[in-house]
């Protein structure tokens, strides 16, 4: 074999062993995660309960605090945070540019930040922080929680990019809660298989109102009077169906005598 054809296969396998290297070496690498919120979905105007899941994505450093934004176009009337062991959760409330009117009445101020710590988020682990808030807003298609997340070597990044529809995903997206339209009693009954509620028919729902304990006690009266009539009637077609029995029996007697 010539020396130049040696050459030009000791070519090809180092160009294989290079290509062979390089998918080791990408198997290799961590999974890009990113901070989100679970579920992903709620619907428009009601209450709901999610968890901010922050993973560690570095393999030398731990997270040791996570604020997350809660957005200030659509504020949150009401919100509550589950406790998590180790860590220690900081509520930041605002003044509202636009009050948010309530069934309680108008809210001028609001949660607009929630930040954890105290904790840690070691290599290859993650977390989730429980939220519950409501109600949702009810003219937009979903919320933003722009959050931020910090080692302890001190980096910190910044999960605030807003997904755009039809567009890739950002390189550090910020954790997002689609709304949906909410469904009515009617329509999630006929999903699930199960019966709607009856309306209620006042607001004394639940107590029996003394006209309808009058009518209930006149249709058991009329019941049991329909129920011992026929008793009666009944008892007098068998007493008279034996009386003539017997009225008949002594005819078929002689009848039966004179043959």
């Amino acid at each position: 074999m010539s020396s130049s054809r040696m050459s030009r296969i000791s070519g090809r396998a180092a160009a294989v062993a290079a290509t062979a290297g390089a998918f080791v070496v990408l198997a290799a690498m961590p999974a890009f995660a990113h901070v989100t919120v679970q579920p992903t979905s709620a619907a428009k105007g009601g209450y709901t309960t999610v968890a901010f899941k922050v993973p560690n994505e570095q393999d030398n450093a731990s997270t040791i605090k996570l604020e997350v934004n809660l957005p200030t176009d659509h504020p949150i009337a009401s919100v509550s945070i589950q406790p998590v062991p180790g860590w220690t959760a900081q509520v930041t409330q605002s003044k509202l540019a636009t009050p948010i009117k309530t069934d309680d009445g108008t809210i001028d101020q609001a949660v607009t930040k929630i930040t954890w710590s105290g904790g840690k988020i070691a290599p290859g682990q993650f977390q989730q922080f429980p939220v519950s808030f409501g109600p949702l807003p009810s003219d937009t298609d979903s919320l933003a929680f722009k959050a931020l997340q910090t080692y302890d070597n001190g980096d910190v990044v910044r999960w605030i990019e807003i997904p755009q529809a039809g567009q890739a995903e950002p390189q550090n997206p910020a954790p997002t809660l689609k709304l949906t339209a909410a469904a009515d009693d009617g329509a999630a009954s006929a999903a699930t298989g199960t019966p709607a509620p009856a309306p209620a028919a006042d607001s004394g729902a639940g107590k029996a109102t003394p006209q309808a304990a009058a009518s209930g006690s006149g249709s058991d009266d009329t019941a049991r009077g329909l129920g011992i009539a026929g008793i009666v009637v009944g008892a007098a077609g068998v007493g008279f169906g034996v009386f003539a029995g017997r009225r008949r029996t002594p005819a078929q007697d002689g009848s039966s005598a004179a043959g």
